[in-house]
């Protein structure tokens, strides 16, 4: 049984090792989401604290995934911070923990960011993936929209650069 919910900024600090356990799993598996493979579970855990602080300042919204052993998914839904933007958000770090996949957990975190963009007032979201990847197949699945590709964009976490997708979604 997986359970979603939204974390305040005092609960995304207070899971950030949890978090960090996450993105770590995710890095290991070869997910491009910033980090190299050198990603230690410190710096990790620093990085979710840090996303504790910006929602306190941006209202991004933190949606986890968890099932009876702990979280096992997470995303972040991000308002575009520029004044001629105000109906787009970006949706950013979309991870699920290699244990959890293939269970329809991504699935339902991207009907969640769906839902936290309607009540934050947003009609507009994008996102980048590696092209060719398990996440580029699943947003064309739940109904994003392919804009294009950016060639060598990021590095995989074993240094090679790769090719970035990049979506958009209507959210009505």
């Amino acid at each position: 049984m997986i359970a979603l919910r939204t974390l305040s900024p005092v609960e995304i600090a207070a899971h950030a090792a949890a978090l960090g356990d996450v993105l770590v799993d995710c890095v290991d598996g070869g997910a491009s989401v910033s980090f190299m493979a050198s990603l230690d579970h410190t710096r990790a855990t620093a990085f979710w604290e840090s996303v504790a602080a910006a929602a306190a300042g941006d209202g991004r919204a933190v949606i986890v995934a968890a099932d009876a052993a702990g979280i096992v998914g997470v995303v972040q839904v991000i308002p575009a911070g520029v004044e001629n933007q105000p109906h787009r958000a970006d949706v950013s770090k979309m991870l699920v923990h290699r244990r959890a996949r293939r269970q329809g957990v991504a699935a339902r975190l991207l009907a969640a960011v769906d839902d936290a963009a309607r009540a934050m007032g947003r009609t507009l979201l994008v996102l980048d993936t590696l092209e060719g990847s398990d996440a580029e197949r699943l947003y064309l699945r739940t109904g994003w929209t392919r804009a294009g590709v950016i060639p060598d964009y990021a590095l995989t976490p074993d240094g090679r650069p790769w090719a970035t997708v990049v979506f958009w979604k209507r959210v009505s």
